[in-house]
């Protein structure tokens, strides 16, 4: 998937975040709060962190892709990623942020997105993401996957099933090796998430217990390298 440029301005940046915290942030004005929302969202040049206690994940499938685009000085960059998709996606104490550096007059400014906190006493206050593909370039997690079927792109992800990912929808065909390595599970489990990924597209993105927060530094980044 290509990553999409957002604006010429530093503070378009957090694009990544904003995008689906200000849709959901207008929904709790009109009662909306636990409504859900299309999300579509990437960083121009600039990777982002996601944090969260557990996710827990369908028809998930991952495969090697390239994402290309400007970085923050406006130069063209191509980046690999391994693309990670789930048909429905739970996730518990979801926090995710990015760093805009040397804002002028300020400084660095981390904006910091949590969701989801009170999910592990009440299932219905998990965030929810429906057909989410993520384009990461770190992952650490505790993870555990039933009927797991691993080989090529071709064989694992193109199975003829269309009601289940695969490919990303749109994904220019230089942009994945259909003959490369691939897998896919019917459930993934991740626990104690870290990841770090420059896009991640969702058909519906639900949020509750939203919390937006800006900070000067980098002291609340969701984690620390």
């Amino acid at each position: 998937m290509k990553s999409q440029v957002r604006g010429g301005t530093r503070w378009k940046r957090f694009a990544v975040v904003m995008v689906p915290s200000v849709a959901a942030t207008a929904a709790i004005g009109v009662g909306l709060a636990q409504g859900a929302l299309a999300a579509s969202f990437a960083i121009s040049g600039q990777e982002f962190k996601v944090k969260a206690k557990s996710l827990e994940g369908y028809d998930f499938v991952q495969y090697g892709s390239v994402d290309s685009g400007n970085d923050l000085h406006g130069k063209p960059f191509a980046a690999p990623v391994a693309v990670s998709g789930f048909s429905e996606a739970y996730i518990t104490e979801m926090c995710q942020s990015v760093v805009t550096p040397k804002v002028p007059f300020v400084g660095d400014i981390t904006l910091q997105l949590t969701a989801g906190t009170e999910g592990d006493k009440d299932p219905d206050r998990r965030v929810y993401a429906k057909d989410i593909y993520l384009d990461v370039s770190m992952l650490k997690t505790d993870a555990e996957f039933k009927k797991i079927d691993i080989g090529v792109a071709t064989g694992a992800l193109n199975g003829g099933d269309k009601t289940k990912p695969g490919v990303q929808p749109g994904t220019p065909s230089d942009r994945v090796n259909l003959n490369g390595f691939a897998q896919r599970a019917e459930e993934a489990k991740l626990s104690n998430v870290r990841q770090k990924a420059w896009a991640t597209t969702a058909a519906t993105f639900k949020l509750p217990d939203l919390s937006l927060s800006l900070h000067r530094g980098t002291s609340k980044e969701c984690f620390q390298d």
